[in-house]
Order: structure tokens, then sequence, then C-alpha cells
């Protein structure tokens, strides 16, 4: 794991020098690099094999407070905001995991576009190390889209359906 206090001090230390970037390698394959930017680059980025920890690599960009004299990142753009005319809703996976659509290989779909919903039914099953959770509905209405593809895995915060509550 990488220790976010020695990456700042790297940057410290950047800071102090007249050096314009600094590089570590590890053993194990793990590179950091660290250099200065200029007032439109972005974040620092920490760059991690794909063999390492899931811990490491989801610190492929730290936000960390840059050195004087080099600029803040802009902070990404937000997503464009949901249409006022969409009246539909979303249900998003709560996991990651992989997407089943039916109990069983050949079973008929728990919801399919059209299928008329209540809340607290079940609308998929997303499994995850190996124990199988079902996915209900959060509120009434009609299936209008199924955004995730049957036994294909799905990211956390992933659209699975898209419902019409007025539908």
């Amino acid at each position: 794991m990488i220790d976010l206090r020695y990456v700042k001090k790297l940057v410290e230390m950047l800071d102090e020098s007249s050096l314009d970037s600094i590089e570590i390698s590890t053993e194990k394959g793990m590179k950091i690099s660290v250099s200065r930017a200029p007032r439109s680059a972005g974040p620092i980025q920490v760059a991690a094999p794909a063999a390492m920890p899931m811990v490491i690599s989801a610190m492929a960009e730290p936000r960390l407070t840059p050195p004087a004299g080099i600029a803040a990142p802009a902070e990404p753009a937000a997503p464009p905001p949901a249409s006022a005319a969409s009246p539909l809703t979303e249900v998003k996976s709560p996991m990651v995991g992989t997407f089943y659509s039916a109990s069983g290989p050949g079973a008929k779909p728990y919801a399919s576009v059209g299928t008329r919903v209540k809340k607290g039914q079940v609308l998929c099953i997303i499994e995850a190390m190996k124990i199988m959770n079902e996915i209900e509905s959060e509120f009434d209405g009609v299936i209008k889209e199924v955004a995730a593809v049957d036994a294909h895995p799905v990211e956390y915060g992933q659209v699975l359906f898209r419902i019409d509550p007025n539908g």
C-alpha cells in the first residue's frame, strides 16, 4: 500500500530542489512519478501496475496539495444534469459483481422492458464473492430500459434499469 505521507514528502522534496521531476521504482514494479507541472496541468499521478491490489490502483490520481508556485488542478466537470423532461428514475448497482437477469440459465427474467414493477420486487441478481444478492425496486413503475447485460460484470453505481414511475 502507498503511504500518502511518503508521496507528500516527495512533493516537498521536489519543491525544495531545482529538479523538475522525481521518479521512484520498487522491486515489485510499483512506480511513483512526481513532477512540476504548468498551471494548466492535471493532478499529480501515481501509477501502479495492474497486478497490485485494488487499494493501490484506486489511488491512481491522489488529490494532494500542490507545492507553492503550482496551481491547484481544476475539479473535473460535473456530469450534465438530468433533463427535467425525462421522468425516468435509475436503479443503480449497489456493488461490484456479475449481473444476472434471471434466477438461473433458461429461466424467465425477473424484469424486462415493459414489465410493471412494484416497490420491493426483485429486478435482478448481482453475484459478488459467490453470494447471490437480489436487487429490489425502490419504487413502482414500468421498466423502460435494461442497461446491464446478462452474465456480465457491473460496477458500483452503474445504471442497471431505467424505470418510468408514471408508466
